[in-house]
Formats: structure tokens, C-alpha cells, sequence
């Protein structure tokens, strides 16, 4: 029996074009060839204020895209999340995101001080990169900080687990059929419901 997937697009340029849209294209695709079901949500198009203020991200309610969002996420058990590297982290349009998103109430109950309730457990998240560095650089010369702090701080603090990564290194530099093997490495994650 297949999975409830949610497929989350992260690349802020919505050309076309980009290697981030290809992937998530391919995973969807795929997913659903192999029986899964699958909703997506692309970031370029969300109409998302950015918060600027703990009263806005505590006591305001969400914006109507970042409720989308939220159902979306309380109906998947899996998550695909794609994005290019930008300055080491995820792109400032998907932290944006992710902010309005996994609010108070939503994705955790605060306790006063202590560590909060998580409310997302039972979901497991693949994480998949693209960066113009060689991944093995990023995830060993760099320490893949901004990876580790998405997956530890965000994604884990709120629930989420087990939560894997893939990386796709180099991209400016990657032949045709390098891309089409990262196509296919990605079909095959989605077959396979991870």
C-alpha cells in the first residue's frame, strides 16, 4: 500500500528550468507511478509574508498559504523537501516558509521554558540538495551546518523522523547524464516511498 507524500518544492526562482523543479518533478512523478499519493507545494509561487516579530509568529494566526501548508503536512506521513544551497543554508523564501509554517499550536506546544511538545511525530522527511560545491566538501570541510541545523533544530525539534538527506554536488559543472542520474536516483527514492 503506498504513502501519503508531500512534496515540497523549495527553489525561490520559478523558472522552469532549475534543476530543484526537475527533481521534485521526477519524485512526484514517480511516487504516483508506484501507487503513493501525492500533493506538492511549490514555494515560488506561495504568497508568504515574512514575520518580523514573535507577537506575529505566537499570537497571529497564519497566513491562508501557510494554512494550506499546514494541511498538507498533517495529511502526509512522508516529506520530500528540495532547495538549492544558498550561503549554506536553505534559501531565505524557504525559511520564510517554514517560519509560518511550523507554528506554536501546529507543529509544537511550547512548556514554559522546556523543551516543546512535538505535534509532527510519525513523519518522515527526505531532504535533497543541489549546491555548486562538490557535496563532499559541504557536508565534510564545512560540517553541512546549515543541513544539521534544518534537520536538528527545525524538522526534529517539532517531530519529524527519521529524517535522511541526499545531496547533489557540483551542479553548474554535471553533464546531461549526470543530471539524468540524479533524476533517476530521485524516481527511485520515490518508488520506494522514502
Amino acid at each position: 500500500m503506498g504513502r501519503r507524500i508531500l512534496v515540497i518544492d523549495g527553489h525561490p526562482d520559478p523558472d522552469p528550468g532549475r534543476l530543484v523543479h526537475a527533481l521534485a518533478q521526477a519524485y512526484a512523478e514517480a511516487a504516483l507511478a508506484a501507487g503513493h499519493e501525492v500533493r506538492r507545494v511549490d514555494v515560488a509561487s506561495l504568497d508568504m509574508p515574512v514575520l518580523r516579530t514573535q507577537h506575529n509568529y505566537r499570537d497571529e494566526p497564519a497566513p491562508p498559504a501557510a494554512e494550506r501548508v499546514q494541511q498538507d503536512i498533517a495529511w502526509a506521513e512522508h516529506l520530500v523537501l528540495l532547495f538549492p544551497l544558498w550561503l549554506g543554508g536553505t534559501p531565505a523564501l524557504l525559511k520564510a516558509v517554514l517560519e509560518q509554517v511550523l507554528r506554536p499550536g501546529f507543529a509544537a506546544d511550547s512548556q514554559g521554558g522546556r523543551m516543546p511538545v512535538k505535534r509532527l511525530k510519525g513523519r518522515s522527511v527526505r531532504i535533497v540538495v543541489t549546491m555548486g560545491m562538490p557535496a563532499l566538501a559541504y557536508r565534510w570541510w564545512f560540517g553541512a551546518h546549515g543541513l544539521r541545523s534544518l534537520k536538528s533544530e527545525i524538522l526534529a525539534l517539532v517531530g519529524f523522523g527519521p529524517i535522511r538527506d541526499t545531496l547533489f554536488g557540483s551542479v553548474e559543472a554535471a553533464t546531461d547524464q549526470t543530471r539524468r542520474g540524479w533524476i533517476e536516483a530521485v524516481a527511485t527514492l520515490a518508488r520506494q516511498g522514502r
